[in-house]
């Protein structure tokens, strides 16, 4: 597939035209107790945007980008509060240790292959240097997360180039964000079926605030699969060490949190790392292996900080810390429900030497949840 067709495919994909199998909800799966927003996706945060580059080829290229935006518009000039939670550190996210220190984002975020971080990285400081406003920037702070797809994807020969990241992030959209084997997702296996990109989000009771926590998870990794508490990996009979498995179980799982929350980098950090819980009730271990990160930021505008900021302080009005508690189940919940959103909408998809990851058997999973009394239609 030339680079021509390569691109009308993943236009294609990442403004949703490609069709996708029912959502988990839309079967009768309700994880949690909190209410879903509209899309039941990130962009449920006002000003959150999602863009996918989708790049298949041939029998070996099975990757992509996957861009998150805080909002539309100069990210650099008006950072946003931020924090990292490392719930494994076998990975690689670039930007995260000015994240952590000075706690604000200042470019959009960036999922690929582990292999083609730097590529994304050059890409972002492109996009960054030519916007209107930043012609005398000398130093900006990439943001771009990874999980390995060499199971299925020729890793090995960075296919990804910068026009695909600019692509990904040109064409980043606010509606309904496209699941499974799409953009950062298309080469990735999770808990040996077929992983992917998924997304889900929470809207507190307005007596709570009416605030948003939206996830975006670019999932990679394995463990014993739960759908709702419900033990499917040991139904399947296909889990981690049963019978001494062979298949590789060292991956990533890349988590980006967005709320409308005014929460500051602190807060945000304690948000993150409730993220991370919602990873463990799907049945994931963080292998030792696997690269397990949080990314949180708030949208709220009147928290964001000006790159040129002359005050000597900064007068904020956030959540006091017993306000933030709902917020923690919330993301909890999200994250979840992120991750079996990406296994439910993945594909079959064979790659590189062969290989092949099989889709989640829905069907069976369908029976599994029925014989537990976890279907709700």
């Amino acid at each position: 597939m030339n680079r021509f067709l390569l691109f009308c495919f993943s236009l294609m994909i990442s403004i949703g035209v490609m069709s996708q199998s029912k959502r988990p909800r839309e079967l009768g799966i309700s994880i949690g107790v909190l209410p879903t927003g509209k899309l039941n996706a990130i962009t449920d945060v006002s000003g959150v945007k999602v863009g996918h580059t989708t790049l298949i080829s041939g029998e070996k290229v099975r990757t992509g980008v996957t861009a998150i935006l805080p909002f539309a518009g100069n990210i650099f000039q008006q950072k946003v509060p931020a924090a990292v939670f490392v719930g494994n550190g076998f990975g690689k996210l670039a930007g995260s240790t000015q994240v952590m220190e000075l706690g604000t984002l200042e470019s959009p975020v960036i999922l690929t292959n582990t292999l083609s971080v730097a590529t994304a990285m050059e890409a972002v400081i492109d996009y960054t240097l030519q916007q209107k406003g930043n012609e005398k920037i000398y130093s900006v702070n990439a943001v771009v997360g990874e999980t390995n797809d060499s199971y299925l994807n020729d890793i090995r020969g960075r296919h990804v180039q910068k026009t695909d990241v600019l692509r990904a992030i040109e064409q980043a959209g606010n509606g309904a964000v496209a699941e499974g084997s799409v953009g950062a997702g298309t080469g990735t296996v999770c808990f040996q079926f077929k992983g992917g990109i998924g997304t889900a989000s929470r809207k507190l009771p307005e007596s709570m605030g009416g605030y948003t926590v939206g996830v975006l998870v670019q999932t990679n990794f394995g463990g014993v699969l739960q759908v709702d508490g419900v033990p499917v990996g040991e139904e399947l009979n296909q889990y981690y060490l049963r019978d001494q498995l062979t298949k590789k179980e060292d991956g990533s799982c890349m988590i980006v949190v967005a709320t409308d929350a005014p929460l500051d980098s602190r807060n945000l950090g304690r948000l993150a790392k409730r993220a991370f819980m919602g990873l463990a009730k799907t049945g994931g271990i963080a292998h030792n292996g696997s690269g397990d990160y949080v990314i949180a930021f708030s949208t709220d505008s009147t928290l964001r900080v000006p790159h040129n900021n002359k005050e000597k302080k900064q007068t904020l009005s956030l959540l006091t810390n017993d306000a933030v508690s709902p917020l923690f189940m919330a993301a909890i919940e999200a994250t979840e429900e992120a991750i079996i959103n990406s296994l439910f909408a993945a594909t079959t998809t064979k790659g590189i030497d062969g290989h092949t990851a099989e889709a989640l058997p829905v069907e069976k999973v369908i029976a599994i949840l029925k014989k537990y009394n976890r279907i709700s239609l």
